[in-house]
């Protein structure tokens, strides 16, 4: 009998400052409880000048192996997934690999397929450890994201930003995947893209919302056929905003035949739970099913050893999958020692003006020349680029 394979530890990084969304609304001329209620968001992530999806990712791996007691020379396999890369070719991956210090003997790669990128790099770790391939030696997967809309436009309040670094190894002590029972779904929709010549994203938000819910109901369905009677006591799902959280489980519970009647009361234990950082950040696209695990690993009301998890991850384009997994005997009390909401506190807070001028600033971000500045304490900072149009980092 193998052992069993899965995420091990978990850690996550988030920008320096946030905006409350209710302020925003106001500035927006928007009654508050549209974004507070109908989003289920109270603060919104932003990212500095300093802070891209590289400083991010390095930010929660080096809190993933301090917190864990993993070392980073046994890793073997180190994949990023992001849909907001800083180079058409160079991978975020290669960045974290030289940042980390991670030995050279060690597979390293950048996955995109919008929100669902990181999900392909974490089941691709498993399917390469329960290939034989990695050798007792550890995968290193993050997702790492920063959501960006115009501003004053309606998805200006589904932005957000952050990191989740995840370490996949064989005894996991957090949550052992069930290897193999994948259900999968995918189309060619144009629901959500972004040009090459844009940061912003574009969306069609209604359409993207229906997209989202029939590859759930499709992923979902195919997962029921590969594990006939499996039964889910929590369940964690792409998160653009919390509010989407509700519909997905509605939706899923409908496909088994369970009627509205039950399905807020079920929620409640089920999903909410995992929404709370989400709530405290926003969506960062590629690890926003991540966060949410985070988010229910951190809680006081963090599953008991042994429960079934069910993790929908949704990629637009569009591309999906639904996958399950159990707590690790003393996974409870090891997600207690991690510390995992200890990056959301002693943030700063923002004004709207401030927010607005530092995204204002993001069409020149990239190109401004690298200065000589330090980082904060503990923290990894873009710098700029050199005269090669070579990114610098710091820290």
């Amino acid at each position: 009998m193998r052992p069993a394979i899965g995420i091990d530890a978990v850690a996550i990084c988030v920008p320096s400052a946030y905006v409350e969304l209710g302020e925003l609304a106001t500035a927006r001329g928007i009654p508050a409880e549209k974004y507070l209620h109908g989003l289920g968001v109270k603060r919104m992530a932003i990212a500095g000048p300093d802070e891209d999806p590289v400083s991010l990712a390095v930010g929660a791996a080096r809190r993933l192996f301090a917190s864990s007691g993993r070392d980073a020379g046994d890793v073997g396999y180190c994949a990023v997934g992001t849909e907001t890369a800083v180079d058409h070719s160079k991978p975020v991956a290669s960045y974290l690999h030289g940042l980390l210090g991670l030995p050279q003997r060690c597979r390293v790669f950048e996955a995109k397929h919008a929100c669902y990128g990181a999900t392909a790099a974490l089941l691709g770790a498993v399917e390469w450890i329960a290939a034989g391939s990695a050798r007792g030696r550890s995968a290193l997967v993050v997702a790492s994201d920063i959501a960006r809309y115009e501003l004053g436009s309606p998805g200006e309040p589904t932005q957000g930003a952050g990191a989740v670094a995840m370490l996949v190894t064989e005894r996991p002590r957090l949550l052992e995947i069930d290897v193999g029972e994948y259900g999968s779904y995918a189309r060619d929709v144009h629901d959500f893209w972004r040009p090459l010549h844009r940061k912003e994203a574009l969306v069609d938000g209604h359409f993207s919302v229906s997209c989202y819910l029939d590859a759930l109901q499709g992923a979902y369905a195919d997962w029921k056929e590969r594990a006939a009677g499996a039964a889910l006591e929590r369940s964690l799902y792409h998160v653009p905003y919390p509010r989407m959280a509700y519909k997905a489980h509605r939706r899923r519970l409908a496909v088994d035949g369970i009627g509205e009647a039950d399905a807020d009361a079920r929620f409640a234990v089920e999903v909410a739970p995992s929404l709370r950082f989400a709530s405290d950040v926003g969506n960062i696209y590629t690890g926003s099913l991540y966060l949410s695990l985070a988010s229910l690993l951190a809680g006081g009301d963090r599953p008991a050893d042994g429960t079934r998890v069910g993790l929908f991850s949704y990629g637009s384009g569009c591309g999906a999958e639904f996958f399950t997994g159990r707590v690790a005997a003393g996974g409870a009390a090891f997600a207690a020692a991690l510390e995992l909401s200890a990056p959301l506190e002693g943030r700063t807070r923002l004004t709207v003006s401030a927010y607005e001028s530092i995204r204002r600033a993001d069409a020149t971000a990239d190109r401004r020349a690298a200065a000589g500045s330090e980082a904060s304490a503990g923290r990894v900072a873009f710098a700029g680029i050199d005269g090669r149009e070579r990114r610098v980092y710091l820290g």
